[in-house]
């Protein structure tokens, strides 16, 4: 778990209640460097070019899937095909050449970088809160364009360039402008879609407002949203995805809507800023060839490897009963899920060649696509066999951390007459749940038939729309799950982990 304030951005480690929550965000999903989810506007007629302010809250998705010649940006908002090159204006995280994880803040009209952080952002654990102001009519040069990150505002700079008294740039022009992506100078092409959620979008036209407008610091020094009450100027708008049908809808009483491409109902998702969910964490993956997409939840292990390779999550379990599913996509019997002792995780992550998955502290199923032989597993040694599963089937995880008890069910029913809510035969117990603390895991080995899970921790309950969402919440009333959870158990998100 991220515990510097600048990453932990949730609603407290106590569980606290700061009286605006943020019920929901938009998952976008990135394809490709020219394919993904995005909307866009025109906006008609120009607003105020020389004073407006931009407020999101976002979690990265997937940062291993760029490998580029050049650099790679993940959009945020962007008015970037007027054929006038002068009129183009963005703002994104750029990774830099062939280097998939030094990621910075970039911002700019095209051809001239205002800035770009030193600091690296490649936490995709944390939701962060972004707050850029343009305000080029400003006396003071240095504050003429300023952009704070979790209420901070950032001053270290690889590349700064004031604006001039105040210069225009295409955003607030009476263009199209478009979220999570953006277009090359002719419109022909897209550029470079985000990937991960945004949540509370707020567009200020006329309005040059800190970030004190849209969040607060709370008593443990953490950065937490607030409500914004104030106006938005007439090519304002104000997007949270509360309508799933109409993710772009805008809410600031303007009408400004935005429309959507390749949006479905299953991108509004329950993991927020008041209640971030765990998800697979890239960067504690061990091989380049994982490809993690809807926003880190959809997991291909797409090539040959030699050895196993494994990649954990955001979040691990020491006490507390929780509860998991995950839909088995394809794949073939070389994949391996289940939880692995959170300390072995850095050495899984940390691969030898002369080291497997067998040699770790590992409790789970090696499946059989045929149906049967079915291996739970405790690292080498086979707990028991026999529990039929196949591709297009929902695996369900049940780990009692207090009890050291797990079990393991598919489709609704649980191995072995496994009761989880009773406490009553369950598959593993404390003879193999060992350890102090475990996370969630997900290995490959010579992988040939493109094994793919979509893991769901109770943010998304239709697994990106592969089957239709069981509305089964946990005790507290949190997640979305197929099945229903046991009594007892609960959905692995920080209102948990802090309750």
């Amino acid at each position: 778990m991220p515990v510097n304030k600048d990453f932990y951005t949730l609603a407290g480690s106590s569980g606290q209640s700061t009286g605006y929550t943020i019920d929901q965000s938009i998952r976008f999903a990135r394809a490709s460097n020219t394919s993904g989810t995005y909307m866009q506007r025109d906006f008609g007629s120009a607003g105020d070019r020389t004073s407006w302010t931009w407020s999101c809250w976002f979690k990265l998705g997937s940062l291993n899937n760029m490998t580029p010649a050049s650099n790679i940006y993940y959009q945020f908002f962007a008015c970037d095909n007027a054929t006038n090159d002068a009129n183009r204006g963005s703002f994104h995280i750029i990774a830099d050449s062939g280097v998939a994880s030094a990621i910075a803040f970039q911002f700019q009209a095209h051809g001239t970088s205002f800035m770009r952080t030193n600091r690296e952002f490649r936490d995709s654990s944390a939701w962060y809160h972004l707050v850029l102001v343009w305000d080029s009519d400003n006396a003071v040069a240095n504050d003429r364009a300023r952009l704070y990150i979790n209420g901070t505002r950032e001053t270290d700079f690889a590349a700064f360039s004031n604006p001039s008294a105040g210069q225009e740039i295409g955003i607030n022009l009476g263009e199209i402008h478009r979220l999570g992506i953006s277009w090359n100078i002719s419109g022909s092409a897209v550029n470079y879609p985000f990937d991960g959620y945004m949540a509370d979008i707020h567009f200020l036209d006329g309005y040059s407002y800190g970030p004190e407008y849209f969040g607060e610091f709370d008593s443990n020094d953490i950065w937490i949203p607030k409500e914004y009450d104030g106006s938005y100027g007439s090519n304002g708008f104000f997007i949270d995805g509360r309508d799933s049908s109409d993710l772009g809808d805008d809410e600031s009483g303007n009408g400004n809507d935005f429309s959507t491409t390749n949006f479905a109902a299953h991108d509004q998702a329950l993991d927020t800023p008041t209640n971030s969910f765990c998800t697979f964490q890239p960067n504690m993956s061990n091989n380049s060839s994982f490809e993690f997409t809807e926003a880190n939840l959809k997991i291909d292990m797409n090539t040959n490897k030699s050895w196993y390779h494994g990649v954990g999550t955001t979040m691990s379990m020491s006490s507390g009963k929780w509860y998991w599913e995950s839909y088995w996509n394809s794949g073939d019997i070389y994949s391996i899920w289940g939880i692995l002792d959170t300390a072995e995780l850095y050495a899984l992550t940390g691969y030898q060649s002369s080291t497997t998955i067998y040699d770790f502290n590992f409790n789970g199923i090696q499946p059989n696509t045929s149906g049967t032989n079915d291996q739970y597993r405790q690292g080498a040694s086979v707990v028991a066999t026999n529990q039929a599963g196949a591709p297009g089937g929902i695996w369900q995880f049940a780990l009692d951390m207090d009890n050291r008890k797990m079990w393991l069910g598919y489709n609704g029913t649980y191995a072995g007459s496994g009761n989880p809510g009773a406490g009553s035969n369950e598959m593993w117990n404390s003879t193999y749940i060992a350890s102090d603390s475990y996370t969630p895991v997900n290995m490959g080995y010579q992988i040939s038939g493109h094994t793919i899970l979509t893991y769901n921790f109770g943010q998304e309950g239709t697994f990106a729309g592969a089957t239709t969402a069981g509305g089964n919440s946990d005790g507290n009333g949190i997640g979305n799950f197929k099945y229903s959870v046991p009594s007892g158990f609960l959905a692995l998100c920080t209102l948990n982990l802090g309750s």
